[in-house]
């Protein structure tokens, strides 16, 4: 008895130092965050506001837009010794950081910590502060190990980003399940509506016409595929890497009644043969995935595949300085677009030219991409729940974040979206004299009645 006394009490003294070693690391790491927090931000005049774990706000007032909390320590010592904003984006993943309010906000804050310079005595400063702060509990392993380990190729790229589950997308696309810059018309409309708009808006510059066959390069769900044998009488021929577009698409394809005018394939678009030749080619929001020492592949596909007279239309992201090795690009190749890269717009059309492509028509569409991500993050959220359910809490924080970070930057400028319309080189002029109809379509102009009005 005696024997079971003294044990028991030496597991209770060893408890009680435990708990009072963890309790002084707390408090270390609470001060050391407070300084810390202190120093990064103290000539930050942005619109959010930054807490402890303990519910203390070190940083911005109550009311602010976003609210950011550090519900752990290590990532703010991460972020200092790292000097990578990844750190930071990976805690939020797995629940370590929090934030709640308007997420879009939050990248004023990922700017200036990036625009910030820093003095040789502050950044030893914070150095040192940093080297104070607990590491990474054991625990806290990277919720996205089995992502970031893979070897990546096309097939497998596409299939990281779009086979999360067409039940997820479901949550924040259109009906169409258009995956893609929106095209409004004014700041109130729709998103919807939008949608039906932009694929309107493409096929009106394709000029399609009634039998024409129509390439489509990572169709996606099949949305404007579907838009343009619907409305345009066009035979059209889409393609994607993504096993779960195309289940979907080929089922909805049936559904529509479409199998005659509607073809689908899990194919490459380097696997195409010479054999079937198109009055016109489109790419909606698949450029991204290209990566740029490909591009003389991808523009050579289309002018050998293209009709004499034919149209192709290029629709996709561009970045003002093009695809450098930086703290976000790192984050984005590593957990949305494995391979991705995003290029000039100059850089762009160079290789079309180089291709032999004409160009003739380029558009930028950036404050309508910014729009779209907006009201898809706002249906995401209203549908967080079902989200979480479906593909999991990370993976809904880790849309999240990819949409609203997107959205600021397209705001910013820093990042485009560009409609080019191409035809092959050295031939006759393949569009009217004026871009009327672009706005105003042929039906409307001639007094007719509207194509799609069954829409």
């Amino acid at each position: 008895m005696q024997k079971f006394s003294t044990k028991k009490n030496t597991e209770t003294k060893q408890k009680l130092a435990g708990d009072s070693t963890r309790k002084q690391t707390r408090n270390s790491n609470l001060e050391l965050c407070r300084r810390l927090l202190q120093h990064i931000f103290k000539d930050y005049r942005g619109s959010t506001a930054i807490r402890l774990w303990t519910g203390e706000q070190v940083i911005g007032h109550a009311e602010a837009p976003f609210t950011l909390t550090f519900l752990k320590a290590y990532p703010l010592r991460e972020l200092l010794l790292n000097r990578s904003l990844g750190a930071l984006a990976e805690a939020h993943l797995k629940g370590d950081v929090d934030g709640q309010g308007e997420p879009e906000v939050f990248f004023e804050l990922v700017d200036y910590l990036q625009e910030r310079k820093w003095t040789l005595k502050e950044r030893l400063t914070l150095l040192l502060l940093a080297v104070g702060i607990a590491k990474r509990p054991r625990d806290a392993s990277n919720v996205f190990q089995s992502w970031a380990a893979r070897t990546h190729n096309g097939r497998e790229s596409i299939s990281h980003h779009y086979d999360v589950s067409n039940a997820f997308y479901r949550l924040f696309l259109d009906p169409e399940m258009v995956y893609s810059c929106a095209y409004f018309s004014n700041p109130g409309q729709t998103l919807d509506a939008a949608q039906q708009d932009k694929l309107d808006y493409l096929c009106r510059k394709l000029r399609l016409q009634p039998g024409q066959s129509l390439l489509d390069i990572g169709c996606g769900w099949g949305g404007l595929a579907f838009w343009a044998a619907r409305h345009y009488g066009a035979r059209v021929h889409g393609i994607t890497l993504s096993q779960q577009q195309f289940d979907y698409a080929t089922a909805r394809a049936i559904e529509l009644g479409l199998e005659d005018k509607v073809r689908f394939e899990l194919r490459d678009y380097r696997e195409l043969s010479d054999a079937q030749l198109y009055d016109r080619i489109v790419s909606v929001g698949m450029f991204e995935h290209i990566g740029i020492r490909n591009f003389p592949d991808y523009f050579s596909t289309g002018v050998r595949l293209l009709k004499e007279g034919g149209l192709f239309l290029n629709h996709g992201i561009t970045n003002d300085t093009g695809w450098q090795r930086t703290p976000a690009t790192r984050f984005i190749n590593e957990y949305i677009f494995p391979d991705g890269e995003l290029a000039r717009i100059s850089d762009v059309t160079s290789a079309m030219e180089d291709q032999g492509l004409e160009i003739l028509d380029v558009e930028q569409l950036r404050p309508h991409y910014a729009m779209t991500l907006r009201h898809w993050v706002a249906r995401l959220d209203a549908n967080c729940e079902s989200a979480i359910n479906i593909a999991g809490d990370a993976t809904y924080r880790l849309w999240r974040l990819y949409m609203a970070g997107s959205a600021h930057y397209f705001t910013k400028g820093s990042t485009g979206l560009y409609q080019i319309l191409a035809c092959r080189s050295h031939q006759p002029w393949p569009l009217p004299l004026r871009r009327d109809s672009l706005y105003i379509p042929d039906w409307e102009m001639s007094g007719g009645s509207d194509p799609g009005s069954d829409r």
